[in-house]
């Protein structure tokens, strides 16, 4: 009979998998870096938005434009005096070569302006997407460290309840202990049997997670060794992160570049008004070898000037384009505004997760060394008489929660590492290396 977990593990072997050996934080990041498809998909924008700057310099140099016509020309002419009908037959052809050189165009400087800001825009948000990447990676990575690790300690209390069960069997058929033991150590094992299920169901969802940015399914992942160390952030005051937040974090570029472009938006529709000049030379050639006189003609002709154009009245759609504009600043500079708090946000919590984390890691593994304590206690004491077997069954139950809390205390200190330095800016893979290095 095929079971739903075998039915699990059978597909995940048919998936791509990562190179032979343990995988490391690192090649993970590596590989999501040509897999991921929200990466490629910043990635393909940060190439669009750099052509943003070509296309505004290009309204600042001369346009050449080309024309040509062919035309077969069949006329009638009629005399009101009697005379006969008059026809011709011809073929006529021109062509013809324009040149404009801007001279003075506000918006088009204007527009020049904003495609600098645009192309900066872009580098923010691909930059904003690398950092994403790496915490997201660093986020799915420790998500299947944790969910490994959760399965694990099932497995280790399964078999230490289903000890503390045979025990109970035994005690109860010498008459030594009551059926309730054997009662209490049967339902922790069901208990414990389920959340072992729980365990692996979950495993396997959060590798799917982390196949779904790599695009490959993860084997063996490097974990947690003796290289982890707690160390204190460097600087310490949450104040700095939160000025090299303010100055270098993508989004508040973003956000401030978003700002400065609508500023220029409604400098751009103001210039609405004002008046354009431009230098203009024409070339041009007409060939025809017949006309209505029945003479055909050659003509060519060349001017070269200046043209100017001054806006008198549109409708008034050049104010409310200026109102619209003005209305535009107003939002983006709220939105910039709102930004900057929510970073703040995000620095204040990142810088929190890292401190608590170093007290919280250090709380559990003096608990967990208490918990140990405890257990082997209980232990004794049953031996002797003076603890009961659901004694024993909660100091097991408090070890592997302790365990399970300090595993997942580590993971969140690393992440909370990474985001701080996401949240002001300066996440990079250098920073991802570091933390790579406490894995074996």
């Amino acid at each position: 009979m095929i079971t739903t977990k075998s039915l699990i593990f059978a597909l995940a072997a048919l998936s791509t998998t990562f190179p032979a050996g343990a995988a490391d934080l690192l090649e993970a990041y590596h590989a999501a870096q040509s897999q991921d498809a929200v990466f490629a998909a910043a990635r393909a924008a940060h190439r669009a938005g750099q052509e943003k700057l070509p296309q505004g310099r290009s309204l600042l140099l001369p346009s050449v434009n080309l024309s040509a016509n062919s035309t077969y020309n069949d006329n009638s002419l009629q005399y009101h005096n009697g005379a006969p009908e008059s026809t011709s037959h011809f073929n006529s052809h021109g062509y013809g070569v324009n040149f404009t050189q801007p001279l003075f165009r506000q918006q088009n400087w204007v527009v020049y302006a904003e495609a600098g800001l645009q192309v900066a825009q872009a580098d923010a948000q691909f930059m904003a997407a690398g950092q994403d990447l790496i915490v997201r990676v660093a986020q799915a990575y420790f998500d299947v460290l944790m969910a490994q690790d959760s399965v694990q300690l099932a497995e280790a209390q399964k078999t230490a309840i289903f000890e503390q069960l045979e025990q109970a069997k035994r005690n109860f058929e010498v008459g030594t202990a009551t059926i309730t033991d054997t009662l209490e150590a049967q339902a922790r094992y069901d208990l414990v049997n389920s959340q072992e299920i729980a365990a692996q169901s979950n495993l396997e969802i959060k590798k799917r997670v982390l196949q779904q940015l790599t695009g490959m399914a993860p084997g063996d992942l490097r974990q947690l060794g003796q290289q982890f160390k707690l160390e204190e952030m460097q600087p310490v005051a949450m104040e700095k992160w939160m000025d090299e937040a303010q100055q270098q974090n993508p989004q508040v570029v973003v956000a401030q570049t978003a700002a400065e472009l609508a500023e220029k938006e409604a400098a751009r529709n103001r210039g609405g008004h004002y008046p354009t000049l431009d230098l203009v030379a024409n070339y041009s050639g007409n060939f025809a070898n017949g006309s209505s006189l029945g003479v055909g003609s050659d003509s060519r002709s060349t001017t070269v000037g200046v043209q100017l154009s001054v806006p008198l009245f549109q409708g008034g759609v050049i104010q409310s384009k200026v109102r619209e504009a003005e209305a535009d600043r107003d939002r983006a500079k709220e939105e910039l505004e709102n930004t900057r708090r929510n970073i703040t946000l995000q620095v204040h919590q990142a810088y929190l997760g890292v401190v608590n984390g170093i007290a919280q890691v250090k709380a559990l593994q003096q608990a967990l060394k208490s918990s140990e304590s405890l257990l082997e206690a209980s232990k004794l004491g049953q031996e002797v008489g003076v603890r009961t077997n659901l004694d024993v069954l909660n100091a097991q139950q408090q070890i592997y929660s302790t365990r399970r809390d300090l595993y997942q205390a580590e993971y969140d200190y690393l992440t909370s590492q990474l985001r701080l330095k996401a949240a002001a800016g300066t996440l990079s893979e250098n920073d991802l290396a570091k933390v790579n290095q406490a894995l074996y």
